[in-house]
């Protein structure tokens, strides 16, 4: 089972994907890491990227995340997925469920200002919403939450289980 935690930069994907996937005992995997250099270069310098910069990047994590739908592994997978066809380029079919941190540009706007260490600049953060593409068939969580009680939503109405 492959959980996807998806949304804009600040949302949390990557803190509530940990805390998921140390809940559940499952492995956890943020998306990010996987960018070319240039991509992650164009991310620093505030440059969105473009659907030929992600093509490459989506091709490469649908068949990663593929192998570990084979090799039944249960994954809590971070990643902005924004747009439909993105997730759909991903998708790996019954074996995907996905989970959209949703807040508004006001808090997530206030997060980023009090984040260090992360390679993408928050200048991106109005380009990213005006790219959202919100999701009608995926879990939606309200970002305002403590991370625990999004964790706890997540895991009650995807009726997660354990490794």
């Amino acid at each position: 089972m492959i959980v996807l935690i998806m949304g804009v930069e600040g949302a949390g994907k990557t803190v509530i994907g940990k805390l998921l996937a140390r809940r559940l005992g499952w492995e956890f995997v943020d998306a990010d890491d996987f960018h070319s250099q240039a991509n992650k270069q164009k991310l620093r310098d505030g440059i969105p990227l473009t659907d030929a910069d992600r093509e490459p990047w989506l091709k490469a994590m649908h068949e990663r995340m593929s192998g570990w739908v084979t090799q039944k592994r249960n994954v809590v997978l971070a990643c902005s997925a924004l747009k439909r066809k993105y997730r759909d380029m991903l998708s790996v079919g019954p074996e995907m469920r996905v989970v959209y941190l949703k807040g508004s540009y006001q808090l997530i706007s206030e997060r980023l200002e009090k984040r260090t260490g992360h390679f993408v600049s928050p200048s991106l953060l109005a380009s990213q919403f005006e790219a959202l593409e919100e999701p009608d068939d995926a879990l939606t969580v309200d970002v305002s939450a403590t991370p625990e009680e999004m964790v706890e939503s997540i895991v009650s109405e995807l009726e997660l289980r354990k490794s």
